[in-house]
């Protein structure tokens, strides 16, 4: 659960707490209730220290949150609310707050088609149903790349569940090479994205494995074996590739020349985070990425078509090369196929 959801179940606790005037609000009670309705929501022990309810209250009371809280300390140990009425649930909404809510929500409906946030849709009707908008009926103007034909999300949810819950699964799963389906009984620690596709990234036999969702059948939880939970940081560990695959190769620095005219763009977006410009050149400008090599990088370098040249490594040029040479033969038979 983030820190900031945290956040806002403490915000709901202390108000339900400072509410409630039948009794007494020490700080530890504070901590007591707000550790308890942690464990309700995450299912584990939250550790609140007493600083963290101490600066929690310090936020409520302040213009940050829109709060301005009235919350007093008497007898130089309880706390309460100075105004009977006051909740953080009235807090009344501005003309601007519903204006950002309602792009929040249409930019948020453009998740829908995603198993992941399928309990979104109630609460976007809710949010809506909250927040009055003359401006309802406008189209959306951020648009997000999708693919309604996408197969495979319905395994996020599954996936994503077990990974929170530390359980082991099985699945069924059939690569494009595969004749038949294999069922593989993996340990889950990761699921990325990359050019609006998920994988999978787990341990199957103590090795890493990386599984496209689109390619599974099935998943069913294995109950009896403990997970292998490698706590693995998705930042750092795919840190040195482009894409999904993580190879055991080491990360190697990558030079290409692009075309002057396609630079702006590899500028603005490159192609790595790595990637530095070296050189300005006459017809063009040379850059460096420092990465591994894999499927992902061949595809996406081989996309600038005749705008791109690798220089640097050898073996990588020369992979590209012989792909580029089987790309104008494919061309050149089709064009002779023709001609008959």
């Amino acid at each position: 659960m983030a820190s900031n959801k945290n956040a806002l179940i403490r915000y709901k606790t202390i108000d339900q707490c400072l509410r409630n005037t039948m009794r007494t609000w020490t700080l530890d009670n504070l901590i007591e209730a707000c550790s308890d309705a942690l464990y309700e929501y995450e299912g584990k022990d939250v550790y609140v220290s007493k600083r963290t309810i101490q600066l929690d209250i310090q936020h409520m009371r302040s213009d940050k949150l829109g709060y301005n809280a009235p919350i007093e300390v008497y007898q130089r140990k309880y706390y309460r609310y100075s105004e009977d009425d006051y909740s953080i649930k009235n807090i009344p909404v501005t003309d601007a707050d519903v204006k950002v809510m309602n792009e929040a929500i249409e930019m948020l409906r453009q998740f829908k088609d995603f198993s992941l946030f399928k309990e979104m849709d109630g609460v976007l009707q809710r949010l809506e149903d909250s927040v009055y908008s003359s401006n309802k009926s406008n189209r959306a103007i951020i648009h997000l790349d999708k693919n309604e034909q996408l197969k495979g999300l319905e395994f996020i949810d599954p996936i994503y569940n077990a990974i929170q819950q530390k359980k082991v699964i099985k699945i069924t799963y059939q690569s494009f090479k595969a004749r038949d389906a294999n069922i593989m009984v993996l340990h889950p620690q990761l699921l990325k994205e990359y050019n609006n596709r998920w994988f999978l990234l787990a341990t199957h036999k103590n090795n890493y494995i990386t599984l496209a969702l689109d390619r599974v059948s099935n998943i069913a939880i294995e109950e009896n074996i403990e997970l292998n939970d490698l706590q693995i940081d998705g930042d750092i560990f795919y840190k040195d590739v482009v894409g999904a695959t993580v190879t055991n190769s080491r990360p190697q620095r990558i030079q290409f020349w692009i075309e002057k005219r396609h630079a702006p763009y590899v500028i603005t977006k490159p192609l790595h985070k790595s990637q530095r410009l070296i050189k300005r050149v006459e017809d063009g400008v040379i850059f460096n990425i420092f990465v591994k090599t894999n499927f992902e990088l061949e595809r996406l370098l081989l996309g600038y078509g005749d705008s791109i040249e690798i220089l640097k490594p050898e073996k990588l040029r020369n992979q590209i090369l012989h792909k580029l040479k089987n790309t104008i033969n494919r061309y050149s038979n089709s064009e002779n196929n023709e001609g008959d």
